[in-house]
């Protein structure tokens, strides 16, 4: 029960990684509210969460608006009290290069890769100021570290997400608000399924890609999930402005 007490937001929670985190939460100890643009896979989420512990709830928002931020934060501050925990885990991916690119495509990826978080954090950072304690963890990727080929406004935005996350830190630091991030490495969610079948050659595209990393394998979801279980413990006081890469040693090479 290492998340005992704690209030957590958890947005893209209805599936992938985001659905594996609010279990995982729900498993050690904590209320939960996930926000999801998906209904039905908001309700399956859940339904299977309340089996696990009854503070939990879902709210269908789309997080590129500030308004459904706003009242996601509210919804859960209603719910549970306050919020201790803002695990920002949206986002989608576009396989194409600059100059393949269209400019309303740019503008998605950022939406919901780089603004959603920035409203989230705009939304949740009064109540964490407030109470003068907060974690906030933001999921990246190794693609906003070092640039992935062919994913051009995809790297751009990860990285616009490790910037915000360490203004938040340096900026809030002295409210005792600790801001991390995440680095995946490549996990088998839905939206690396759909990478994988727009490429020329979707087998060949995703044995590269189990075997790009010394261990030889994707990772699991299971495992983003307890590395946020781990950053939102009390177990990482001394950590904020910091990276935990979870990438199979991808990054090491």
């Amino acid at each position: 029960m290492r998340l005992c007490g704690k209030k957590a937001i958890i947005t893209g929670g209805a599936s992938g990684m985001g659905r594996a985190a609010a279990l995982a939460f729900l498993r050690q100890g904590a209320e939960v509210l996930i926000a999801d643009i998906d209904e039905k896979a908001l309700e399956r989420t859940v339904a299977e969460g309340r089996k696990i512990r009854a503070g939990f709830t879902g709210m269908q928002a789309d997080l590129t608006q500030e308004a459904d931020c706003r009242r996601a934060v509210e919804k859960a501050v209603e719910c549970f009290g306050t919020v201790n925990v803002l695990f920002n885990n949206l986002g989608i991916n576009l396989s194409a290069s600059v100059t393949e690119t269209e400019e309303k495509d740019w503008d998605r990826v950022f939406a919901v890769n780089a603004e959603s978080m920035f409203l989230m954090c705009r939304s949740v950072l009064p109540v964490m100021m407030a109470q003068r304690k907060g974690v906030i963890i933001n999921t990246s990727s190794s693609g906003g570290a070092i640039a992935l080929k062919g994913l051009a406004a995809y790297s751009a935005s990860k990285g616009a997400v490790i910037g915000l996350t360490e203004s938040i830190a340096a900026d809030y630091a002295s409210y005792n608000i600790r801001a991390n991030y995440l680095i995946p490495g490549v996990i088998m969610t839905d939206m690396t399924k759909k990478v994988i079948a727009a490429q020329p050659d979707p087998e060949a595209y995703a044995e590269n890609m189990r075997t790009n990393n010394p261990l030889h394998r994707f990772g699991e979801e299971q495992d983003i999930a307890m590395a946020a279980v781990y950053l939102a413990s009390d177990e990482t006081t001394g950590m904020t402005g910091s990276v935990l890469v979870v990438d199979g040693g991808y990054m090491a090479q």
